[in-house]
Order: C-alpha cells, then structure tokens, then sequence
C-alpha cells in the first residue's frame, strides 16, 4: 500500500449495494468528506438511494444534526453509477450485495478487473469468510471485512476483518478510515460470525432453550433480561427485531461453520416459527404478534406478598451484597450471621428456609445436595441496587411458607419478582455466563484482543457490560462454578470451560486484562 493512515478525504469510496445497508454506508462515507459512487444491479435502486439520502441530510439539517451548509455538501458528494466500470476510480470499494458467497466472490472478480492494483476491496459480510471471498483473485491481500452495523449511520461499531491473505497494511487503513469517519473498529480474524454474531449467540440460545423448557413465556423472559439483567432489548424481542429467519440462519451458518459444536445448536422451535412464516414484526407475527389489534404482552409478576419485619444474612452474597442493603434501607431489619456451611457464598435466612443467589443448579437438585430442601434461588442482577425486577425459583421440596417470605423479601426491596420453573441457572446468570465464556474463547483463539471483544458487545448489539468484564465483576470463578454445574446437568459438551477461564481462575487474574 502507498498510503498509511486513515484513506485522504479526496479518495473515491464506492458502493455496491443499494439498499439499506448500502445506502447507511454511502451515507456515513458522505458525511465523512468522502465523493461517493453508489451501484446497483437494480434499475434505478441507486438513483433512488441518492434522492432518499439528500432527503435524510436535509431531515438532519432540519433536526439540527448538521449544519444545511453541510446537508448541502453530503448529498453533492454522493453520485449514482450505471455501471460497475464507471467505479475505476475509487480508492475504496464496498460490497453490500446479498448475502451470499458466491454472489460475492463473482462480484469481488469482476471489480479486481475494473479498478486499480491499489484499490481496497472491502466487504460488509457479517459472517462470510473473508479468506473465501478473497480466494482466486489475483490480490487477495487487498480484500478486507469492514463490517458496519444496522443502521451504519447510527451504531458505531465496525469490525475490520482480516483473512488469511489480508495486508495488515491494508486492515490498518481500513481501520484508521473507519475511525476518521466517526466509527468505533476494532479488529478480528476471519472466523465465523467473526466478533460479535459468534460471541451473541448464547443471547438466543439459551434464551430459546429456556423457552423449550417452558421455564416462562417470551414476555416475561425478555423483561427479566431487560430489567435485571440491563439488556436493551429481551432476546425474543430483539429475535422479533431481527427477523426469525436471519436470526435463524446466522445461528445454522455458525453451528455448521463450526462442524456442528453443540455451542451453537439451532433451536427446533425457532426452527418451526420460520418454516411457519412467524418471521417476526415484518410479517405481523414471531414470538409476540404485531397486528393493529394486538395488546402488548405483561410479563408474568408475582402477586404481593407479605412483607418481612426482618431477615438474617448469612455470610457476605458477593456480587448480590447490595439486595441486603437495599431491604435494610426500605425498613426491613437485617441482621448479620456467619457464613453458614451449605451456602459458602452467602444466603437469606427466611421463614423456615433459604433465598440464595443461583449457582447454576436447579433449585430442586441444590436443595437435595445440601440437605436444605427449603429453599428459593434468585436471578443475577446487573445491578441490585437498581434492577426494578428479578427471577426466582423454588425447589420442589420448598414450602409455601419460604417462598411466599422470599417472594415478600424481595417485593420489600422494591423488586417486582417473575417465578421461573425450576431451572438450571435461571436466565440472566445462565446467559451472562455463557456470554463470558464464548468471549473468553474468542479471546483465546486471537478472534480479537479482551478489549475488543468487549468493545465490540457493547458498541454492536448495545450490551450494558462487556461480558468478560462482566466476568469480572461477577468473579470468574463464580462463573466458572455456574459452567460446570449448567454442564452436568444437562451433560453436554455445550457449557464447556474456555481455556482461558479455567486459567484466569486458576492464577486469580481478571478476564478483562
């Protein structure tokens, strides 16, 4: 490459592709300083592209966003091309196109015949191999994943993907250009799902698993992720967002991309929403229904309860310490005792029985093992000094009487209380777990550096907390003890423990680092 650094102002950047993605693209190109050619295969997609972006850069100007100085200049930047040839100039080419392999590749071929040695060719796949989609050209190095998130002129995230025969000059440029134009990259390897749609996919599973186990409805799962674990969306709903089917396939792509690690397994029901056309809000129907007439669904509350005079805390509840203080400041007495043996992380002593933070065994399977059958297991909570709402179950073996006392503790608190089923983990733990855990494995296979792989959770799907240093605040080997317990009971090789994990508890060291 000639140049380092961020692509000069100058440069021609095109695109192919445009709709949506594309046209988000060109914009944000545009906005940068960037002449932009946009293309399409369609008749008259690209100049209809050109006319909707001038009208959203005056929407901008109108809204205060920008200056009308600067709507003026966006929109004379941005030129509409009829064919492919006339892109010879550009310095950087994005693809946008369908996706799909091949379409890609045969594109990628006939472009490295139109424009120059030097030209970058970069490819907004979230989940094709750049090393593939580079194979058989005859400057391979020059092809790099530069993926935006939808909408690109909103999300900040950009992964800058590097094959096998990528230039690290080239991903350096890509890299410098993204951040010149606003973006926040980071860098990854060529692997499925690359950063973020790999280290997501335990969001959907075990979401989808817990749907399967008929531990609660979609509704109230989704509003214990998004009250207590802090997600902006529930995963059924951001499922709903999506589109069943892209949800879908993108999981089918990385299970099969990865020879079928049990990790990624689709699930039969989403499978069958998608077979059925229940694609989510674009057909009116998913996991919850869109029609003009549809009521929004309330999650499942449990009704109120008696509320303590005074609980006893046993031993610290370590990443739950802040629930005790919370009871103590809304007037419940809260004395202090020792740690008591069966429960060596802390508990609740309450009305015959015990309210203690999930472990990654079911209530039931706990309480037995410990010789304290009465007992309730509550959720983890991003924060508790915070979260208005919390998961909890009760074993088989708990009496009325200790679990409508938990049910009042924690409604004393101020914490609206959604019962689950007896499952492992319940749901916020069991998918912060496993989120670490597929982050730590990233990390471990050099996907992307600890920082990235946070960053890129954050800044791409909008996590409240990266997971590893979410790991972190949780304790990694809490998060550990909550893997090996998911594992042996549902005996699959799917709650695995990183390499890296198992390290990090070993030596006491953070994940985050």
């Amino acid at each position: 490459m000639s140049i380092s650094g961020a692509l000069p102002k100058e440069s021609i950047v095109a695109v192919i592709g445009a709709g949506a993605m594309g046209s988000g693209i060109a914009q944000v190109a545009a906005q940068a300083g960037h002449p932009v050619q946009l293309f399409d295969t369609r008749f008259g997609a690209a100049d209809e592209a050109c006319r909707t972006l001038s009208a959203t850069f005056d929407a901008l100007a109108a809204k205060g966003k920008i200056s009308a100085d600067t709507a003026r200049s966006a929109s004379r930047r941005i030129a509409a091309v009829n064919v492919l040839a006339d892109c010879v100039s550009a310095r950087l080419v994005i693809e946008a196109i369908v996706e799909d392999l091949e379409a890609k590749r045969a594109l990628l071929r006939e472009l490295e015949v139109i424009v120059t040695p030097e030209t970058i060719l970069a490819s907004n796949t979230s989940s094709l191999s750049i090393t593939a989609l580079a194979a058989g050209l005859q400057h391979p190095q020059r092809v790099v994943g530069m993926h935006f998130f939808n909408p690109a002129p909103v999300l900040p995230l950009v992964e800058v993907v590097s094959g096998l025969a990528t230039d690290r000059a080239v991903a350096e440029i890509i890299y410098a250009s993204a951040a010149s134009w606003g973006k926040l990259p980071v860098h990854a390897s060529s692997t499925p799902g690359f950063i973020v749609n790999r280290c997501a996919r335990p969001f959907y599973g075990e979401a989808l698993r817990l749907l399967s186990e008929r531990a609660a409805d979609p509704a109230t799962l989704d509003a214990v992720m998004r009250e207590a674990g802090g997600f902006r969306m529930g995963p059924f709903e951001l499922m709903d967002l999506i589109g069943l089917d892209v949800n879908f396939a993108v999981t089918r792509s990385v299970w099969d991309a990865y020879f079928h690690d049990p990790r990624y397994t689709p699930s039969v029901l989403q499978q069958e929403l998608v077979a059925a056309g229940f694609l989510g809000r674009k057909t009116g129907r998913g996991f919850f229904s869109y029609g003009a007439s549809a009521a929004k669904p309330e999650p499942s509350t449990q009704p109120p309860q008696r509320r303590p005079t005074a609980i006893c805390v046993c031993g610290g509840l370590g990443p739950a310490a802040a629930l005790a203080d919370r009871l103590a400041a809304s007037g419940v007495a809260v004395e202090r005792a020792p740690m008591h043996n069966a429960f060596p992380d802390g508990a609740i002593a309450i009305e015959g029985g015990w309210l203690a933070l999930t472990d990654g065994r079911a209530a039931t399977s706990r309480g037995v093992a410990i010789g304290e059958p009465t007992i309730v297991l509550f959720d983890l909570a991003l924060d508790y000094a915070t979260c208005t709402r919390v998961a909890v179950a009760r074993a088989d073996t708990c009496s009325d009487r200790t679990w409508n006392a938990a049910v009042g503790a924690l409604q004393a608190a101020g914490i609206a209380v959604s019962a689950l089923d007896d499952v492992a983990g319940l749901a916020v733990m069991r998918t912060v777990v496993m989120l670490a855990n597929e982050a730590a494995d990233a990390v471990t296979q050099g996907i992307a550096t600890a920082h990235d792989v946070d960053l890129a959770m954050q800044k791409g799907v909008n996590y409240p907390v990266g997971p590893l240093a979410w790991a972190d605040r949780i304790g990694a080997a809490r998060v550990r003890e909550v893997l090996v317990n998911l594992a042996a009971h549902y005996g699959e090789d799917r709650y695995r423990i990183s390499p890296l994990l198992a390290r990090r508890c070993a030596a006491a060291q953070a994940l985050a680092d």
